[in-house]
């Protein structure tokens, strides 16, 4: 299995570890252990599985500060299942420059159909690219510049 294929897996543990987070607000090395012994994380990254796990909640100040500045509405009163995926895209767009910008989007856009409501791919798609414009503007350019 790819790293990418790996990674994505992860993601998909990590929205729902991060919405178990977010709504019992359990003990973040207790959820691990959860997904890890109970739910299994199979062919997942386990270790990108843990980062997001808890690099989330670590930098959840800067993460929401980003998403509220697009978010129609308070972070907190974003469905939680929603909010768990555009954390995790943010936090990449944010603190994870080796992750391009389009990987970031495309995830959180899959992550949205997969788990969130009809049409929530497309609230979490908006307010991902443009967070993506005011984060890596440069990285943005090039990819256009290379399409001329």
């Amino acid at each position: 299995m790819s790293l990418s294929n790996a990674r994505t897996l992860a993601r998909r543990s990590a929205v729902q570890a991060l919405y178990q987070w977010q709504v019992a607000r359990t003990d973040l090395s207790e959820i691990q252990r959860q997904f890890e012994e109970e739910h299994g994380l199979g062919k997942a990254d386990a270790e990108y599985f843990g980062e997001l796990l808890h690099a989330i909640p670590a930098r959840l100040e800067p993460i929401d500060a980003a998403l509220a500045e697009f978010c129609d509405r308070p972070v907190a009163e974003i469905d939680p299942v929603e909010r768990a995926v555009l954390r995790i895209g943010c936090y990449e767009l944010l603190f994870r420059p080796d992750i391009p910008y389009r990987v970031a989007l495309n995830e959180g856009v899959n992550l949205a159909k997969a788990f969130g409501a009809a049409q929530s791919h497309r609230y979490v798609n908006g307010i991902l690219d443009k967070i993506a414009h005011r984060h890596r503007p440069e990285e943005i350019a090039a990819s256009r510049a290379g399409r001329l």
